[in-house]
């Protein structure tokens, strides 16, 4: 139930379910300043009661975060492994001078990539220069910046990139209605450039993506997905809701358009720099520049000495409430082996049909995995 979201359902009990805390101060009537707690319960985060916690001395925040998983040991706390949740609780701790206990959204393995993972944290802002001394929970913006300022000053990895005040029994991993992944695969028989290491899953053979994409229609829906659970998955039924299986083709991430490329796009709209023109305005012929530009960089596009041949860039995108434990990884597999014509579409329903992780393919790398979004419904 690690990477790959996990099954939300809470019938397993959870440690990190909200409980009180641990650590019980004075009672406000008896804090040389009680209007200070006073205070912090009428202005509530955030200048006001939405988002407030029941018990006015703890504040339970909504943290969002992205991060470069290479150089950690999954997202959850591990001894004497750099993990994510560990990453931010020694932020959390040097921000408020006390110990946190972080509870993620989705489980992520080592090497495992994040545009944007969830997690709740209970905060009790306590005076340090009164002890016992209970303040007005910190605005979420003081928080994001507060959390990377000690976050900047590690490996720069990762960063927080929203936070919002929740109730006390929101919790970030039973509350999601929907997670999405992102697997992205570069296409091509050169090596793999500097600048993608560890971000992509390189594939030297050419692919064939109409195939892919009839294998992913096999996969959506409610199924049994058993072939796509790995050993160790905590879900208590293989059973999940695949909502969406889309493979895209895009241009490369680091993409810098070639003088011949840019030639073109100002001879059919001007000088794009200088022009203010929203993409809703512009001609349809160069909205199509765009998409023809992918078409033009599948092959080699050398144009002298220096100039390195581009990869061809297919995201395969996942949309689910819930996954199962490496399903996401072990479906791209599968989709991939398609691809290279390994696999035929009927393969996969037969995969699929076998209920037995053994049938599909082997799984692909951590590097081209990313969590791209978990949804909630915030009031």
């Amino acid at each position: 139930m690690k990477e790959d979201g996990g099954d939300p359902s809470p019938a397993m009990p959870s440690s990190d379910s909200p409980t009180q805390p641990k650590r019980i101060l004075d009672s406000p009537s008896e804090s040389p300043k009680p209007q200070k707690l006073l205070r912090s319960v009428e202005e509530g985060c955030g200048g006001g009661s939405e988002g407030m916690s029941q018990n006015p001395r703890v504040q339970r925040y909504l943290v969002a975060v992205e991060y470069i998983g290479t150089r950690f040991s999954g997202s959850q706390r591990q001894p004497n492994c750099r993990t994510v949740v560990g990453v931010l609780e020694d932020a959390f701790h040097k921000f408020i001078g006390q110990p946190v206990s972080i509870s993620c959204s989705s489980r992520t393995d080592a090497g495992v990539h994040a545009l944007s993972n969830v997690c709740h944290v209970d905060v009790e802002r306590i005076s340090k220069r009164k002890p016992g001394e209970v303040l007005t929970p910190h605005e979420p913006g003081v928080v994001r910046r507060a959390v990377n300022h000690f976050l900047q000053k590690c490996e720069g990895d990762i960063t927080v990139i929203d936070v919002r005040c929740v109730l006390a029994d929101f919790h970030a991993r039973f509350k999601a209605l929907e997670r999405i992944y992102h697997y992205r695969i570069l296409s091509g028989p050169e090596l793999l450039s500097t600048f993608e290491k560890d971000r992509a899953w390189h594939v030297p053979e050419e692919l064939d993506i109409l195939a892919m994409k009839k294998a992913c229609g096999i996969l959506i829906g409610s199924h049994d997905f058993s072939s796509f659970r790995a050993t160790g998955c905590q879900a208590m039924s293989p059973i999940k809701t695949l909502d969406e299986l889309s493979v895209t083709e895009v241009l490369p991430s680091l993409y810098f358009p070639s003088i011949m490329e840019r030639s073109e796009m100002e001879s059919l709209n001007g000088s794009l720099s200088c022009s203010k023109t929203s993409e809703h305005e512009l001609p349809a012929n160069s909205l199509d520049t765009s998409r023809m530009s992918i078409q033009k960089n599948r092959t080699d596009c050398c144009q002298g000495f220096g100039h390195r041949s581009r990869h061809r860039c297919y995201v395969i995108t996942a949309r689910a409430r819930s996954f199962l434990y490496h399903q996401v990884r072990l479906m791209v597999g599968v989709l991939k082996s398609v691809g290279t014509g390994e696999l035929t579409v009927s393969d996969v329903e037969r995969i699929l049909n076998a209920k037995s992780v053994t049938a599909a393919s082997p799984m692909a790398p951590a590097c081209g995995l990313y969590l791209g979004n978990v949804k909630y419904d915030i009031p």
